[in-house]
């Protein structure tokens, strides 16, 4: 149980938030509104010209279960809105680099995948399934109470081949092909990044698509380890070859040489997804170089940026 609600903190601490203030609420309405609207009527016929303040004055909570009930439908809409509707997240790092930035803030639709307890993740309603190019949000399956963002590549029962930074996939409704398709790129630029000191990497920039309809951006670094000693090494399957296991999704990050992910861990089982990313609704700048406490402060709010996404 403990390890349940580590996971999922948040949800809990609005859940018993709302339980709490409900149950003020529910104490203030039945106990001390109703003295409350006595007092009012009271002043009332002793005054009929009293203002608006002075009548609001007197229909306030004063004391601490009226005051704490005050908050229960705020909490309550909060603790629904983000379960069953939108989560908002915040991109902590570049793994999704060209995609998100580190400062997006996402917006992460919570039915998308189905209805869930917010408390356990178990899928209660089935509304769909996760597809090859979605980026969903999921609890890391080496901690879960930590939350990932990645793009999915590999749907259950497809074959997934990584080597030399290409990407291929024999795809589970093709798989009496018994050849793997290399997933169509496009180069559109090199892009130079610094790093420190006025060291920089170039990354070579692409059109990546799963599917007809479908594309999205990548970026490969041609001058990095592809680190291949340490994929997740699949039981009856060479270093780099996967195959994607029933309910569960092989997930990558678009900066493919600066994201931890599916190729070093393995699989995301369905019931640790939270959601699919639909688009960034805040976006700030933060200078990196900064080391002093005010480096929490963002210099710029990246208006451009915000929408969806691909």
């Amino acid at each position: 149980m403990i390890e349940v609600i580590s996971e999922n903190l948040f949800a809990y601490i609005l859940f018993f938030a709302s339980v709490v203030t409900g149950i003020c609420y529910f104490i203030d309405l039945k106990k001390y509104k109703k003295k409350r609207k006595e007092a009012l009527a009271a002043a009332l016929k002793a005054n009929k010209d009293l203002s608006r303040k002075e009548k609001k004055k007197i229909m306030e909570p004063a004391n601490f279960i009226g005051q704490v009930g005050s908050v229960f439908i705020v909490i309550l809409v909060v603790f629904l809105f983000r379960s069953f509707v939108y989560e908002p997240f915040r991109i902590p790092s570049g793994s999704m680099m060209p995609t998100l930035l580190t400062g997006d803030f996402i917006a992460v639709n919570k039915h998308a995948y189905g209805i869930r307890n917010p408390l356990t993740n178990n899928v209660i309603i089935e509304t769909g399934m996760p597809k090859r190019g979605d980026v969903i949000v999921f609890k890391y399956p080496e901690d879960k109470s930590i939350d990932y963002i990645k793009r999915v590549v590999g749907e259950p029962g497809d074959v997934i081949i990584y080597q030399d930074k290409h990407l291929y996939i024999i795809k589970h409704e093709e798989l009496d092909k018994k050849h793997a398709q290399l997933v169509n790129v496009q180069f559109l630029y090199t892009d130079e990044e610094e790093i420190s000191l006025g060291f920089s990497e170039n990354y070579d920039v692409y059109k990546e698509s799963f599917a007809k309809g479908e594309s999205h951006i990548i970026r490969i670094n041609q001058n990095a380890s592809m680190l291949k000693e340490y994929f997740y090494k699949q039981p009856g399957f060479e270093r780099g070859i996967w195959k994607v296991p029933e309910n569960c999704y092989f997930a990558m990050g678009d900066n493919r040489d600066n994201s931890k992910d599916s190729r070093f861990w393995g699989f995301v089982p369905f019931e640790n997804i939270v959601g699919k990313t639909e688009g960034i609704w805040m976006s700030l700048e933060f200078d990196e170089k900064d080391q002093s406490m005010l480096s929490f402060i963002p210099k710029s709010v990246r208006f451009n940026r915000i929408g969806g996404i691909n």
